[in-house]
């Protein structure tokens, strides 16, 4: 196994480093057959901006994960938006018709959490619950590796699409990541 060349991490095989993972990530990654990587960062250089200045990583290179509530007669589903951080996830139009929803927006932070097991800013499609739907964008399918949240602010994992779109629960859409602007 050959770690990938992103940025200036030191990228280690996840399975050797479930220190570095949350609880359901480190369970997912288990059932995983595909090699997934992670590398320790610095909490505070989490979110994406701060990410990708700090360990030189291209935007194109990262997938933000983004945790939707949808609500239809009184019930809510929650589903995650993985996309390219060039884009944003279209919440509001294609997410609120495949979830069947009259309203989609996204969960509050409390609600993500909770139900994620995982932290804000850190939260990722690996391990999240099975009755969650994981909404992928066609461009982060298609990708060799993506840069994406390990379940917490500590470190990052990269994976390749094509693994990130064989998740369990997970249905690729074309056009979910909208140009930002």
């Amino acid at each position: 196994m050959t770690a990938p060349q992103l940025g200036t991490l030191a990228w280690q095989p996840a399975a050797e480093r479930p220190d570095l993972l949350a609880e359901p990530v480190a369970a997912a990654l288990v059932g995983l057959s595909a090699s997934v990587w992670v590398a320790p960062i610095d909490d505070a250089a989490a979110d994406t901006a701060a990410f990708t200045d700090t360990y030189q990583v291209p935007l194109a290179a990262s997938a933000n994960c983004v945790v939707v509530a949808a609500r239809r007669a009184g019930q809510t589903t929650l589903a995650a938006c993985l996309v390219l951080a060039t884009t944003r996830a279209d919440v509001n139009g294609l997410v609120r018709r495949h979830l069947d929803a009259r309203k989609a927006s996204f969960a509050p932070q409390d609600v993500a959490v909770a139900e994620s097991g995982m932290a804000y800013g850190g939260i990722t499609p690996v391990g999240l619950p099975a009755s969650w739907p994981v909404l992928v964008d066609a461009a982060v399918a298609a990708g060799e590796w993506l840069v994406i949240g390990s379940g917490t602010r500590g470190s990052k994992l990269a994976v390749p699409g094509a693994v990130l779109a064989a998740l369990p629960g997970a249905v690729v859409l074309e056009g979910l990541g909208q140009p930002l602007g």
